[in-house]
């Protein structure tokens, strides 16, 4: 189990841009609010947009006068050709005529597609379903000329990505463990994920594990995981910090002790204080792997079944004889409760 930091990030982003140029008439949406894809946000002066299909309609019209004016000549030189009432050259400029009206009256029709299509983009509507942020443009303004102004952006927030990293020695680490038997992999797509939050507290959604990269960042040795975590509430929002605390292997018949009975030495090792078989106390140097909550993975120094003193290590001295009682945690939660009310008092 691994505590990593990380932030949150949307799954979908859109940023909603004007297609085409034009004074915007209307903001339709409200600002910070989820709307769905399709909705209607803004409406940009479509008076010259339609004037430009009209023309092209006009256009389009004309090619297809053309067209029809260059087969009706082709279809009489053809039937003089072979009577040589008109000349082979003249035959063959009405092929021409023919082949040249239809390209144009093709051109003429792809304009006028082009032209609705501007004129639909008036409307601007969202592209994706989400929440939308503020309005970046007012009503007045000149948008889309020379570039596709940014209008506003939609993300999507349920359900939400959480982007960490881990040092690519930790996962050196792990694949050693892991060739060495020491440790079985998770099922791939099943590794559980939860997210400890800002304040301490530990997000009520489970996610999971969707992938690594498959590079390691140069500058800084570290190798980025993406998360997926449930957001129906939409509590999470995109940059938020966050730690994430994931299984990423299995390791069978460890060895845990709370935290706060470890004391630190130089090294990096740690000390706690043991009950041997005499009901004597006694230090006993070990070695931790990570944390698992409040508690510390021993791996090496402690057996499954030893005892390890967790109240009244202030009292333990090494060679004293000790009564064991069984550790009770609510217990000893009330007695550290009414220790800091009888010190406020």
């Amino acid at each position: 189990t691994r505590e990593l930091p990380g932030r949150i990030d949307a799954v979908r982003l859109a940023e909603v841009r004007a297609r085409v140029s034009g004074i915007l008439l209307e903001k339709t949406f409200q600002e910070g609010v989820d709307v769905k894809a399709g909705d209607v946000l803004f409406k940009i002066d479509p008076a010259p947009l339609d004037a430009a299909k009209e023309n092209a309609a006009a256009a389009l019209a004309r090619a297809e006068a053309n067209l029809s004016q260059a087969e009706t000549q082709l279809a009489r030189y053809k039937a003089l050709v072979d009577s040589n009432a008109v000349s082979k050259q003249q035959f063959d400029d009405a092929e021409s005529a023919v082949k040249v009206a239809s390209a144009e009256g093709k051109a003429a029709a792809a304009a006028l597609r082009t032209a609705e299509l501007n004129l639909g983009y008036a409307t601007v509507t969202a592209p994706i379903s989400g929440r939308v942020g503020r309005a970046q443009v007012t009503e007045g303004a000149l948008v889309g000329e020379g570039e596709a102004t940014l209008m506003a952006v939609i993300q999507q927030l349920d359900p939400i990505y959480f982007d960490f990293t881990q040092s690519s020695s930790d996962l050196l680490a792990l694949q050693r463990a892991m060739k060495a038997g020491e440790v079985s992999q998770v099922e791939p797509g099943k590794t559980a994920a939860n997210l400890l939050l800002e304040d301490g507290s530990e997000y009520s959604h489970p996610g999971k594990i969707l992938f690594s990269e498959a590079v390691v960042d140069p500058t800084t040795g570290m190798v980025t995981l993406r998360a997926e975590f449930p957001n129906p509430d939409k509590s999470l929002l995109p940059g938020m910090f966050a730690r994430v605390r994931v299984v990423q292997a299995v390791k069978e018949n460890v060895v845990t002790v709370p935290q706060r009975t470890v004391t630190r030495v130089q090294g990096g090792g740690g000390s706690v204080m043991v009950i041997d078989e005499s009901n004597h106390a006694q230090i006993r140097m070990i070695k931790t792997d990570n944390a698992v909550g409040d508690k510390w993975v021993v791996s090496s120094g402690l057996k499954a079944g030893e005892k390890v003193i967790v109240e009244g290590l202030l009292k333990a001295r090494p060679g004293a004889p000790v009564v064991p009682e069984p550790f009770q945690p609510a217990k000893a939660a009330t007695i550290q409760a009414q220790a800091k009310d009888s010190d406020k008092g």
